[in-house]
């Protein structure tokens, strides 16, 4: 069975791909911090801060998975921008370092990435994976994370980069959050509302993951977001819909989002629209291609 490596396999993303990719007869290892007992998979310990990685993790590699990252969603400290950043390109180093030392020449290498990549300034303008990336702090982090996956093809690996939108899902992630002031009867759109809210449902996700594993063709940068443009006003509203329940309260202004959440507020406050066309051009398709279809699913 061909070996697939996968770093942040215990995260959203992470749980659901591994189980996907041993369903299709893959041979999945992990990189972890600390192990557990009764794991699913066989599992190494890595310490990128400290330089160490578990012997033999990085044998007979066929592909890794790079889905390491600290949560953006934790108001961003200057100290946690920092664990932000590094948890990203630091570890993505290390492990290049790593199979330079030991001889690795994985087939491929999929790091994961974000829409963050374009900037979260609210714009007319639909983003490409040709556009450049934005001079902000997520723009920053993307660009520097995928400059260290693109490393990988000194070693004559095939590099993907999948630049991904807000990951709906019935348990966990945003949506956990998003939901619970409409549950309580308290929530409403963010800011003016205009602003777009790029989003993808985790089974497709998770499918632009399996498609880069088994697609020769697949190099380069891919935006994973669902074709449906969204913005924060129309999401609340299906959201609350698919909830059963009913938007009364104004819009929460920009000025208390910011007193709330400080920088991270751009995360709420401001958004685009995200071109799905190249994924969908190289045959994929969307199971999950507009937003009602995927509230009803992971909602009920």
């Amino acid at each position: 069975m061909k070996k697939i490596l996968i770093s942040g396999a215990t995260g959203l993303v992470g749980k659901r791909l591994s189980k996907k990719l041993f369903e299709r007869g893959y041979n999945v290892e992990i990189l972890v911090r600390s192990k557990k007992q009764n794991a699913d998979f066989k599992s190494y310990i890595w310490d990128y801060e400290n330089g160490y990685l578990e012997e033999g993790a990085l044998e007979g590699t066929f592909i890794f998975i790079h889905l390491a990252g600290a949560s953006i969603s934790k108001r961003w400290t200057e100290s946690y921008k920092k664990e932000i950043y590094d948890s990203r390109i630091d570890s993505a180093q290390f492990i290049y370092d790593k199979m330079q030392e030991e001889n690795i020449h994985p087939e491929a290498v999929i790091s994961s990435s974000a829409v963050g990549f374009y900037g979260q300034l609210t714009s007319e303008h639909i983003f490409s994976e040709d556009d450049s990336p934005a001079a902000d702090f997520l723009g920053n982090v993307c660009e520097n994370w995928e400059l260290k996956a693109l490393q990988f093809e000194n070693l004559g690996s095939r590099v993907v980069r999948i630049r991904t939108s807000t990951v709906l899902s019935e348990k966990g992630g945003a949506l956990e959050v998003l939901k619970k002031p409409i549950e309580f009867n308290v929530g409403s759109a963010l800011g003016t509302g205009k602003q777009y809210f790029p989003w993808i449902h985790l089974d497709d996700l998770v499918n632009i993951y399996l498609k880069a594993v088994e697609d020769v063709s697949m190099n380069g940068a891919y935006n994973a977001s669902a074709p449906d443009f969204a913005t924060n006003e129309i999401f609340t509203q299906k959201l609350a819909s698919h909830l059963g329940k009913t938007l009364f309260l104004p819009n929460i202004p920009n000025f208390l989002i910011k007193t709330i959440l400080g920088e991270m507020s751009v995360l709420a406050l401001e958004g685009s629209r995200i071109s799905p066309k190249k994924i969908i051009d190289s045959k994929f398709s969307f199971a999950y291609n507009n937003l009602d279809k995927a509230l009803s699913d992971v909602i009920n």
